[in-house]
């Protein structure tokens, strides 16, 4: 049987425990919450690998943004809703989710990419530019060299195909990267919007 999440379900009792937990302000959150502060109050973004919500979804609803999450354990996603009753969240993997039959003003997936196969990242790059409105925001992590490593939670193989596949993948999905930077753990964080086809704003 395929574990969808990633070897996560397995180890949510130990991640809970830490990063999700209150009231840790957490690796990411500052960065997070600057991108959400790019976005209107009220737009609608999608979190996806949400995990318990703590930190990084609490900086969007923070800001005011309408929020939908996705995670695929179902520890995790219990978690969530005991943080976010009120946020819609759905309990399926990346690769077979409906995404809530919606589109989203931003969509947000911060340490998820790497954990995927190449193929389902690829993939999913292409979904992010279908799940965006045009002049919509995309933010997610991956470190910048093509690297194989093995999870240090999990001890899964994670794999990052470097910046220059990414960036040609997302071009390629009509998505620019208008920026890449690092937060205080060293995660890189690609920071890219789709572009309007249409010429209008």
């Amino acid at each position: 049987m395929i574990d969808h999440s990633n070897g996560y379900e397995g180890i949510a009792a130990e991640f809970l425990s830490g990063r999700g937990r209150a009231p840790s302000t957490g690796i990411g959150a500052r960065h997070v919450r600057e991108w959400a502060r790019t976005l209107p109050r009220g737009a609608a973004v999608i979190d996806l690998g949400c995990g318990s919500g703590i930190p990084i979804t609490r900086e969007l609803v923070g800001e005011g943004l309408n929020v939908y999450a996705m995670d695929a354990s179902p520890s995790m996603v219990d978690a969530f809703r005991h943080n976010f009753p009120k946020i819609p969240v759905a309990c399926e993997s990346v690769q077979d989710s409906l995404f809530f039959i919606r589109r989203f003003d931003g969509v947000l997936s911060w340490g998820l990419m790497f954990l995927l196969l190449p193929e389902d990242q690829r993939r999913l790059i292409q979904r992010f530019a279908d799940l965006l409105v045009p002049g919509g925001r995309l933010l997610f992590t991956s470190p910048p060299e093509p690297v194989v490593w093995n999870d240090a939670m999990t001890e899964l193989e994670s794999r990052s195909l470097g910046a220059a596949e990414y960036r040609k993948l997302l071009s390629a999905a009509g998505l620019s990267v208008t920026s890449e930077y690092e937060d205080e753990g060293e995660n890189h964080y690609f920071d890219a919007i789709k572009q309007n086809t249409t010429g209008v704003r």
